[in-house]
């Protein structure tokens, strides 16, 4: 039988370090964790270096890693030893020339339950990610866990409602947004209170729209490492949701944290009953979607 009820948590955290002492750092906040009571647990995107993308440096492939290596390796120990679920986004070198930003899904036993590769690729001003990596070829995916059915999606991800009603029509009771978003220091005084608050406002709208736990786990702090530049600050504010949007944890701008809350089926099922959004879509009518525009 599944599980009714089960408790998640999202790690956000300030990893403007090098991997050796990130990949440690998330070790010990995993198992913090897992010691609170969550049974599902996401890292933040990127979760083994700084924020590199800030400017386009053929050295910065280098903090890439083979699929199944220095990451997997650790954290599918640590899975096994704690029975729990760990997200792992981690910078994937596939071959050479061609890297994604990636996923790891670990269940329980410490196998992988799934990959997810980031469909959605931004490049903004210090958001070069275009120049990294290759955009996901794995499609959206709910991956099925001894715990519960986990969609995960990465950060520019968290913009667009295709990608959360695709993940949800496949069964995702949560869906996981690792997530490196931030203020750039300078246009933060003017704009910042309607960046983050639309930040929130689409992961809740996915909550609502598709009846689920929405779960976004960022970075904190300022990451200065370009000389000459006002870096990005990473805006926190993680947060997990409930299936009417309502919030359930959230966390502060500046603080490392763990969020934890309760995935409960019986209140999404009843969610779902009362606000039959999937049941009164027109797919009959909804064929433009695949266009780029409507001319």
């Amino acid at each position: 039988m599944p599980n009714k009820k089960y408790k998640i948590a999202v790690i956000q955290l300030n990893l403007n370090d090098i991997a050796e002492n990130n990949l440690k750092k998330c070790i010990s906040w995993v198992r913090d964790a897992a010691n609170l009571g969550a049974e599902v647990i996401s890292l933040p995107e990127l979760y083994s270096s700084h924020y590199f993308c800030q400017s386009e440096d053929v050295d910065n492939f280098a903090l890439a890693e083979p699929l199944y290596s220095t990451s997997f390796i650790a954290f599918s120990a640590l899975a096994k030893e704690l029975g729990v679920v760990i997200i792992v986004p981690f910078f994937e070198k596939r071959m050479a020339g061609i890297y994604h930003n990636s996923a790891y899904i670990i269940d329980t036993d410490g196998s992988e339950a799934g990959l997810y590769r980031k469909m959605h690729i931004p490049d903004d001003p210090h958001f070069y990610e275009k120049f990294y990596f290759t955009p996901g070829d794995l499609g959206f995916k709910t991956i099925p866990t001894q715990k519960g059915k986990i969609g995960t999606l990465i950060c520019w991800d968290q913009w667009y409602p295709e990608a959360a009603r695709l993940t949800a029509l496949q069964g995702a009771e949560v869906l996981f947004y690792p997530t490196a978003i931030g203020w750039h220091p300078a246009e933060k005084d003017e704009y910042g209170v309607n960046q983050h608050g639309a930040w929130m406002s689409v992961m809740k709208g996915h909550a609502v729209a598709n009846g689920v736990y929405v779960a976004a786990a960022n970075r904190i702090g300022l990451e200065q490492y370009l000389p000459d530049t006002a870096g990005i600050q990473f805006w926190g504010s993680s947060f997990i949701a409930g299936p009417q949007g309502e919030i359930l944890a959230q966390a502060s701008h500046d603080k490392e944290e763990i969020l934890i809350a309760e995935v409960d089926l019986d209140l999404q099922e009843n969610v779902r009953q009362n606000w039959p959004f999937f049941r009164d879509r027109r797919i009959d009518a909804f064929g433009d979607i695949t266009k780029r525009a409507i001319d």
